[in-house]
């Protein structure tokens, strides 16, 4: 019994070791690009606690003449008289009295200490890094594929990390400078809402969120605990973010420049109200902020379209550029295989609309729908939808030859992708759209002429879909494909096939990567149905309507007119 337990405790082992193994090894570039901001962020901690006038976790500027002292603070070094400071000051001297007034003499003391280099504030250092460390589990919590619904990928672990070093460098810096040292007139320097535009637009609206919190956070360490920045820098970005959301057009970022411009007033004046008894230089604080906000998204609009193409992500207006039909690659498609456009434009009409139904990204789904069959292209002639009735290119290849062919156009298609320099995740559409799923006209054929043929052989090399808009294109290929079959296009006809063709994906285990629910899928057949019932409705046939195969009839063109209405 025993020998059973710690077998199993050693296979646990064994397991989380491989684990851990596993993860650092397909993520050691986050983890330095981490690693690297969070010393950079700890050197800056350093160097702004080591040039404030602090004594251990005690700020001189918190103290006055007069004031009654809610702390004791004792030295624990002898310092001599100097030429800045022509007083001493002995060990174990209690230079502040708690419950007693600060007198000239203790303040200076302090001051003298505070000038001291023996006098870096150690403790506020240490907890200074215990809540870098605690901000790095929180990010790591956040931005984890599940939440976030896909991996981070290092281009963008490392924009959000040069952001995240940049912001805080600046916070803290600030404390330094008399100008910038009120909460207030943090503002004006801050660019937080400025990188939260910038990630909504090229990582999407929740990563906008999550990063928001990361850099209101940092903040509030960096600027030693003070919540009024933090608050205000978290309801610009966060009001920033949500604005992004419905964005389609890059015009659209001028006027969300000018409404984060509104709410940062309304943000400013109601912290003000709060915290302060009077309203003072409120004026010019409101008009600062109002212009740091509107000057976030001008500056957004200005670095997106480099940034677009330095870090190649699929970006809200990338994608709109990539769906624009008239672009080379489509027309080019249209050209050379029709039938495989007209089919690739239906997936597309499928895909999006489902994306949109269950929450995921349609634009992302479109494109990738768009561009799903583009390895086609060179072989046009041997994919079913570009053959002329009666006149089928397979009919003198064995099948192993047409499934080469089938199977050939998902790393064609790829080439071509990459030589667009398409984003990553149109890609993984294009590599995922048949999964790993067999060819089975052809693997039958051959299993008739060789039962032992392998059905690896007349499988799809790639992998099953690893996004839900993978899986929807795949899907949404799959119904519009299957759905010319029939003969009958009747609602239930279409409802019952759709769900027979979806459930046979799930059951062959290509859903299983896809992080998609049972009731997502549900809603999928929803929208595939309402799609395909507007595509295949019936018309109605008009009085002296006549078949156009009939030799001897002749069209009334009045008829013809109506038909064609």
């Amino acid at each position: 019994m025993k020998s059973t337990k710690s077998k199993k405790t050693q296979n646990n082992i064994h397991y989380i070791k491989n684990s851990i193994q596993e993860t650092l090894s397909k993520n050691y570039g986050i983890l330095i690009v981490f690693i690297l901001a969070l010393a950079s962020c700890i050197f800056v901690s350093f160097f702004v606690i080591s040039s404030s006038e602090t004594v251990f976790s005690y700020t001189v500027s918190d103290f006055e003449v007069g004031q009654i002292a809610d702390k004791t603070i004792i030295s624990d070094v002898s310092l001599p008289p100097d030429a800045h400071h022509p007083i001493s000051v002995e060990a174990g001297e209690k230079v502040i009295r708690k419950g007693f007034p600060v007198t000239e003499m203790g303040l200076a003391k302090l001051e003298k200490l505070a000038d001291a280099p023996e006098y870096i504030d150690y403790e506020s250092f240490t907890d200074g890094i215990l809540y870098l460390m605690l901000l790095s589990m929180l990010t790591f919590f956040l931005f984890n594929p599940i939440i976030c619904d896909k991996a981070v990928s290092l281009k963008e672990a490392v924009l959000l990390a040069v952001f995240f070093v940049a912001n805080y460098t600046l916070a803290g810096f600030s404390t330094l400078i008399p100008l910038f040292s009120s909460s207030y007139k943090l503002s004006f320097i801050i660019p937080s809402t400025f990188f939260v535009l910038i990630v909504v637009v090229l990582f999407g609206e929740k990563h906008g969120v999550f990063f928001s919190f990361i850099l209101a956070l940092g903040v509030l360490n960096a600027r030693q605990d003070n919540i009024i920045s933090c608050l205000f820098i978290l309801a610009s970005c966060l009001a920033a973010a949500r604005m992004m959301r419905n964005i389609t057009r890059r015009i659209d970022m001028v006027v969300v420049s000018l409404l984060v411009a509104l709410f940062n007033i309304v943000f400013m004046l109601t912290l003000k109200i709060i915290f302060l008894p009077t309203l003072t230089n409120t004026v010019f604080t409101l008009l600062i902020v109002a212009l740091n906000g509107f000057i976030s998204g001008i500056l957004a609009l200005g670095f997106l379209t480099p940034l677009e193409h330095l870090l190649n992500t699929a970006s809200t207006f990338r994608l709109m550029e990539l769906g624009d039909t008239r672009n080379h690659m489509l027309e080019t498609l249209n050209t050379k295989a029709r039938g495989t456009y007209s089919h690739s434009i239906m997936v597309a009409e499928l895909a999006e609309k489902a994306c949109r139904a269950i929450g995921a990204n349609d634009r992302l789904a479109r494109v990738g729908a768009l561009y799903h069959d583009i390895g086609k292209m060179d072989q046009s002639e041997y994919f079913v939808e570009n053959q002329i009735v009666g006149i089928n290119k397979h009919d003198g290849l064995k099948p192993s030859m047409s499934a080469s062919i089938l199977r050939g156009h998902l790393k064609k298609g790829i080439e071509k992708a990459e030589q667009m320099r398409l984003p990553q995740e149109v890609i993984d559409i294009i590599a995922e759209h048949h999964g790993n799923g067999t060819i089975y006209g052809f693997y039958a054929k051959a299993k008739e002429l060789d039962p032992t043929v392998s059905p690896e052989d007349f499988s799809y090399p790639g992998n099953p879909p690893t996004s839900k808009e993978s899986a929807v294109v795949m899907l949404a290929d799959t119904v519009e494909a299957a759905c010319h079959t029939l003969d009958e296009h009747s609602v239930s006809r279409l409802e019952k096939f759709i769900h027979q063709l979806i459930n046979d994906k799930v059951s062959r285990g290509q859903m299983d990567n896809a992080n998609i629910t049972f009731r997502e899928l549900a809603t999928i057949e929803d929208a595939f149905l309402d799609v395909l019932v507007g595509y295949y409705h019936s018309r109605i046939k008009y009085p002296n309507q006549k078949d156009p195969d009939d030799k001897d009839a002749e069209q009334d063109p009045k008829t013809e007119e109506k038909a064609a209405t």
